[in-house]
């Protein structure tokens, strides 16, 4: 077989997620007319391998470094988790925390709903997603009335192609799915006791069975991810999302990383979860593969406060300092990757510098429905944004984001001076650049899940 027929048959299993290689900073196929090798590097080199490219087949790509730099590789305490097989998700599905058994809830109901989160979350809900039909089905409930529903909260709505890379080839086609609509189609359930009125959708409502399925990561406002936010955000309307995320946080001043217990967006979040009456609720941790190590089911608040206090052992990642490089790989969140600079800003020394990989298909996220409504008040425009660029970083470091898939409106999002690098020898060349001789190296291999070594705000037990 020649070179090139088995590049484009290890591209196109790269496309379908069915096969990863093992790359050097290039596109989704060695030999596609890319180069084995950083050709600036001369000699000997030190390499290490990182994950990109999430939903779009989980691939490896080799990063190589100067031989003379030190590479310290930060990853979190549940990087190599052992993964749960099958059996042991079922079992977890079957004993809940704080609730009877989804089968139970089921038996005698009519239609249930399930929510799964969007492709700008790590979520493996496929692997779960077949656990919770087939509690489904054996309650009772017939095929055609079990449907799935997105639970992305103020992000775009979903494509086929996409819902088939969250639940899966055979869920997405035999089980029908909708986008949740942030505008219409919701239904007023009342009001919590910080005066937000809770609008959910009103197909959500209606169904018999509500099931939520999420992923717990850190998030920086909601401590968490997961649990109560598959509703508020998830599946609420524009208003209630927008209260509760500028109102409630302006005006209370709790919210924050890993702060999940005296939290007060999150407890809004709660209540709006307690006046949708969801029944049976997922939580998955996931390690540095993005694989489920992790499986809390059951009531939507017990499982996911379960969840945390895993979750928050099993992320915490020492913090390196006053490295002369830091570099933050953007997966398995890439579509997000700018939360990962927060790892630049704790490491980064006095005029060093700081590089983002943003290896995925989507680049990053480009549209965002409050952002979007607070960004157009007063009739401002896409042009008056870019009269205020966003601040540079601190300790005057300097910016390299490494990418093959940025188009220039994404780009505008980082401060003036930025370097974009379309290959690793670009980004290594503007690295040897700005560091002549030895250099010491901090690595964040899956920056937008890792945090620091932050405890809970969980309160004192009685």
């Amino acid at each position: 077989m020649s070179n090139f027929a088995r590049s484009r048959r290890e591209f196109l299993a790269g496309l379908g997620g069915l096969a990863s290689a093992r790359l050097i900073g290039t596109a989704l196929a060695p030999g596609l007319f890319l180069p084995e090798a950083v050709a600036a590097l001369k000699g000997a080199r030190r390499s290490v391998v990182i994950t990109t490219h999430e939903y779009f087949g989980d691939i490896e790509e080799r990063l190589d470094f100067p031989r003379a730099w030190e590479i310290q590789v930060q990853r979190m305490a549940g990087h190599d988790a052992p993964v749960l097989g099958t059996d042991e998700m079922r079992r977890r599905i079957q004993n809940p925390i704080g609730t009877r058994p989804l089968r139970e809830i089921a038996a005698g109901k009519k239609a249930a709903i399930i929510t799964f989160d969007d492709l700008t979350r790590p979520t493996p809900t496929y692997e779960v997603a077949p656990l919770v039909v087939e509690e489904l089905k054996a309650a009772g409930i017939a095929e055609d009335r079990i449907v799935f529903m997105t639970s992305y909260g103020t992000h775009r709505g979903m494509e086929q192609d996409e819902v088939a890379r969250k639940l899966g080839g055979e869920i997405s086609r035999r089980y029908a799915w909708l986008n949740h609509n942030i505008f219409d189609n919701v239904k007023d359930v009342g009001e919590t006791s910080y005066k937000n009125r809770i609008k959910i959708n009103q197909t959500f409502m209606r169904a018999d069975v509500k099931v939520t399925i999420s992923g717990v990561k850190v998030h920086n406002s909601a401590g968490y991810g997961g649990g109560a936010k598959a509703i508020l955000p998830g599946v609420a309307s524009i208003e209630t999302v927008q209260y509760n995320h500028q109102t409630i946080m302006r005006n209370y001043k709790t919210s924050g990383e890993v702060k999940v217990f005296k939290n007060d967006m999150r407890l809004d979040m709660i209540e709006a979860a307690r006046l949708a009456k969801v029944d049976f609720s997922l939580q998955l941790v996931y390690n540095g593969k993005r694989k489920v190590c992790g499986l809390f089911a059951g009531d939507i608040v017990e499982a996911h406060h379960a969840a945390c206090r895993v979750a928050n052992r099993h992320y915490r990642t020492p913090t390196i300092e006053q490295a002369d490089v830091v570099v933050v790989n953007g997966y398995p969140q890439n579509t997000q990757a700018t939360h990962g600079i927060g790892w630049i800003r704790r490491s980064v020394r006095e005029g060093g510098t700081g590089l983002l990989i943003i290896q995925h298909p989507q680049g990053l996220s480009s549209w965002h429905l409050l952002n979007e409504r607070i960004s157009g008040r007063d009739g401002r425009t896409y042009w008056d944004s870019l009269a205020a660029p966003p601040p540079a970083l601190p300790k005057h470091a300097g910016l390299i984001v490494y990418s093959q898939y940025l188009q220039k409106q994404q780009m505008n999002k980082f401060p003036a001076g930025t370097m974009f690098a379309w290959t690793w020898e670009e980004a290594i060349r503007h690295l040897m650049a700005r560091h002549k001789g030895d250099a010491r190296v901090a690595l964040y291999p899956y920056s937008c899940i890792q945090h620091g070594e932050i405890d809970l705000d969980e309160p004192p037990r009685a």
